[in-house]
């Protein structure tokens, strides 16, 4: 049994790589989680996470992570990621994240959006939320990554 992150942060970095696998580690890496091992994980925050926005992780580290990233190889498109965290009063948070072709501001609302949907499909008040997004315009391959590490 794995035990239960106790804090996390949001991240998003945008990257050109020759092909789609380097352009994406390219956005780990500006992303600050390029030299941990990502374990990809679903949307709950545990109630005693602790946002911490300087944490340090050690390289190779099995580090479990919501995250959504897109590449494109198409000259001149937009893409974009983006991640949010809605908190409760007292439980459970709830982690969201999408990429799309649109703009940063686009895919941070539908990232809201789907933080209220979320908080109300589970009857919870939401009372705040952190959310952070990037768009890039692709050059040749492209990434754009969003991500919320959890850590112990």
């Amino acid at each position: 049994m794995l035990p239960t992150p106790e804090k996390f942060f949001l991240t998003a970095a945008a990257a050109e790589g020759h092909d789609h696998l380097t352009a994406f580690d390219k956005a780990l890496l500006e992303a600050g989680i390029g030299n941990i091992n990502l374990i990809k994980v679903s949307s709950i925050l545990p109630p005693s996470a602790k946002y911490t926005p300087d944490l340090v992780i050690s390289p190779g580290s099995l580090v479990p992570t919501a995250y959504g990233h897109i590449v494109s190889e198409v000259p001149g498109e937009l893409i974009s990621a983006s991640v949010g965290v809605g908190f409760s009063t007292d439980s459970f948070g709830v982690i969201m994240e999408f990429s799309g072709k649109c703009t940063k501001e686009e895919a941070n609302s539908q990232v809201e959006y789907m933080l209220r949907e979320s908080f109300a499909n589970r009857e919870m008040e939401l009372i705040d939320m952190k959310i952070k997004g990037i768009d890039h315009k692709v050059e040749h391959i492209g990434c754009a990554l969003a991500a919320v590490p959890l850590w112990y």
